[in-house]
């Protein structure tokens, strides 16, 4: 009964959607755990490209059943959004797709209070996608939050939404002089989203203990990184799930037992999107390099990521709290025109070296990286598949990482696409 989890090593955005695409057609199920709509898994074959946020990215392979987990909040207009164009494009989503009752939704107060609340902070804001995640995240674990399941008696939806606006409109109204909301309107929207969501809506925990009991392959998805996980991450400059090896557990109702293989995604720089601390940024022309050349945009949002290099101290303290079998290592391609190339190997804190990762942001802001420098390879390595093709230079640079973290390398992405993969 064996589950891979594949997870984000860095702070996101780590090519996760190839990876998970790739792996997926020799796979049962492809079960997304946590987060929501601001995750853009990003996958390419052929000319195509396409950006999914809450399906799970096996969805283009015939016969792979995907599965949306309690672990995740719902937005309803991205989600059918989703469905729709994955139909469009010649795909099946009826008999394929499932989504847990038990998911709680993104309600429009949510990306209200959001909103709302990030312009108020000003200069302390988080930097989120403001579309409502965190907020639905409290309402769940304040007990007051409106699941897939409440939707079938509009009664019951009545009442919790009653309750739950009464104290956002008040928020909204007095604390940040926002319009408050119209609870009727919400009823009706919602109410319609049912009729739509309906026949995807499963015991997911059942479907995937039974598949697992019947031998089946499930390869479970996280959203954003290791370094954005609530507990683990730089808080208070995170998401508000947990993206690391637990929450596929929680966010799916799998047994821990049933993990045996846990692939780190590490894209071969740094970047980061939004707000805290980055010790390895680069905010000089090699980070604007970094930026145009690896298409460092935002697939949901657009916004421009931080650039820096590789932080291996970062990369050693989320393959200890998620016990990384294998590396999948992304973007290799994007360092190809570098004449050199750095590697944080260490910080010095207060002027002491250290190897340990502080994920306390008042520490992590003073750290100064120790860096080691590696030759550049000088030519285009774009479409590569086999090690032996590659230069020597990329070849050390890739052993060096392996044998820094103590975990192998099995794939090595050197291209957005597909098929521009090393398998090792």
């Amino acid at each position: 009964m064996p589950v891979t989890v594949v997870i984000g090593s860095q702070w996101g955005d780590e090519g996760k959607g190839k990876i998970v695409d790739l792996i997926s057609q020799d796979i049962d199920i492809v079960a997304r755990y946590q987060g929501g709509a601001n995750a853009g898994h990003t996958i390419c074959w052929e000319d195509k490209t396409f950006v999914l946020h809450l399906v799970p990215s096996g969805i283009f392979h015939e016969g792979v059943k995907c599965v949306i987990g309690n672990g995740v909040v719902i937005d309803p207009v991205a989600v059918m959004e989703e469905i729709n164009m994955i139909r469009d494009l010649g795909y099946s989503v009826e008999g394929r797709l499932h989504i847990s009752h038990n998911a709680h939704l993104i309600m429009p107060y949510h990306k209200k209070v959001e909103e709302a609340r990030e312009r108020w902070r000003d200069a302390g804001a988080i930097g989120t996608t403001g579309r409502g995640i965190g907020p639905a995240y409290v309402d769940k674990f304040a007990r007051t939050g409106i699941r897939v399941v409440d939707l079938l008696d509009r009664d019951v939806l009545r009442k919790k939404l009653l309750l739950s606006m009464e104290e956002k409109n008040a928020i909204l109204q007095n604390v940040y002089g926002a319009e408050k909301l119209d609870i009727n309107a919400i009823i009706e929207e919602y109410v319609e989203f049912d009729k739509l969501i309906d026949p995807f809506v499963t015991d997911t925990t059942d479907l995937l203990c039974s598949a697992l009991r019947d031998g089946k392959n499930v390869l479970a998805e996280g959203a954003q990184g290791s370094l954005l996980d609530v507990d683990f991450g730089t808080y208070p400059f995170v998401t508000s799930s947990h993206p690391t090896v637990g929450g596929c557990c929680t966010g799916l109702g799998v047994p821990p037992t049933s993990i045996n293989r846990v692939i780190g995604i590490v894209k071969a720089y740094s970047t980061r999107v939004g707000n805290g601390p980055f010790p390895t940024e680069l905010l000089d022309d090699q980070g604007d390099e970094l930026r145009t050349t690896g298409g460092e945009f935002g697939a949901t949002t657009g916004r421009p990521r931080r650039c820096g290099w590789l932080d291996l101290v970062a990369l050693r303290y989320t393959s200890m709290i998620n016990g990384f079998t294998d590396l999948a290592i992304t973007k290799l391609d994007v360092l190809s025109n570098l004449e050199e190339i750095k590697v944080c190997t260490g910080y010095k804190v207060n002027g002491s070296s250290t190897n340990r990762f502080p994920n306390d942001i008042r520490t992590l802001e003073q750290v100064e990286p120790e860096y080691e420098t590696f030759p550049g390879w000088g030519t285009d390595i774009t479409g590569v598949t086999s090690m032996d093709d590659l230069p020597t230079e990329a070849r050390d640079y890739l052993t060096f990482m392996s044998d820094f973290l103590g975990v192998r390398a099995s794939i090595v992405s050197s291209g957005p696409k597909r098929e521009q993969t090393i398998l090792c």
